[in-house]
């Protein structure tokens, strides 16, 4: 169950967590979701779970592809947000990524680094099991996570971002095994501060979670376009699993 010291309860349930990143560009996402669902072969009448689905931007382009698509998100804000998007083939939740799942799914999609959040490493192979144990016998899932090695390499420490009048000061650093990204700032006379951190999981440690929850990993890309993955210089680390 969640408790109040996980960071992302907080943070992406404000409104200043949008703020900040409301100019995040789809494109990216909808290529790799075409990409994707072509390299997979998958068929019209796959159920897809979009696992931690935010404000259900890829669950819609999904559902726009003709797939039934459910959206889970730990933020109920989101999920407020993602019903005004349901139809009869979309729908949204509110669930915690650690608990089981009551049905199975043709496939899981894990997208843009919605993994290894948690502090205790029983807590991220967890959700892997509930992955694994959440797809159909012939089911598969996909974790597109960020390649650690380039985010290290390419690492900002410090950063100021103006949106929307708010000035969103931002640092960055690697730390007792996470990147964590500290994020500051003031807004009508009263000081906020927020954080994000995420686990430092390169491809081996990545493949000893996969292996320890009982996944077979299928394919490994190391972008949107489904380049092979690169230690050194791909940008994402991404797996289709079974």
């Amino acid at each position: 169950m969640a408790t109040q010291k996980d960071w992302f309860i907080s943070w992406f349930d404000t409104s200043y967590y949008h703020i900040l990143y409301k100019d995040r560009d789809d494109t990216d996402a909808q290529i790799f979701m075409q990409n994707i669902t072509s390299f997979l072969k998958l068929p019209s009448k796959t159920h897809i779970l979009d696992l931690a689905c935010g404000k259900g931007r890829h669950s819609v382009f999904l559902n726009s592809l003709g797939y039934k698509v459910t959206g889970v998100d730990l933020s109920e804000n989101n999920i407020d947000f993602a019903n005004t998007l349901t139809n009869k083939k979309l729908n949204f939740e509110v669930k915690d990524m650690r608990d089981s799942f009551s049905e199975k799914y043709d496939a899981i999609f894990n997208l843009f680094t919605s993994f290894g959040y948690f502090e205790d490493d029983a807590e991220d192979i967890q959700v892997l099991k509930n992955i694994k144990n959440g797809i159909t016998k012939k089911g598969l899932a996909v974790i597109d996570f960020l390649n650690v090695a380039t985010a290290k390499d390419n690492l900002i420490t410090n950063e100021i971002k103006s949106v929307d009048g708010i000035d969103f000061h931002i640092h960055r650093k690697i730390e007792n095994g996470f990147i964590i990204k500290e994020i500051s700032f003031e807004d009508n006379g009263k000081k906020h501060s927020y954080v994000e951190r995420v686990k430092y999981l390169d491809l081996e440690k990545f493949t000893l979670y996969l292996k320890e929850a009982g996944l077979k990993i299928d394919h490994i890309f190391g972008d949107y376009n489904l380049s092979s993955f690169n230690k050194s210089s791909s940008n994402r680390l991404i797996f289709v699993v079974s």
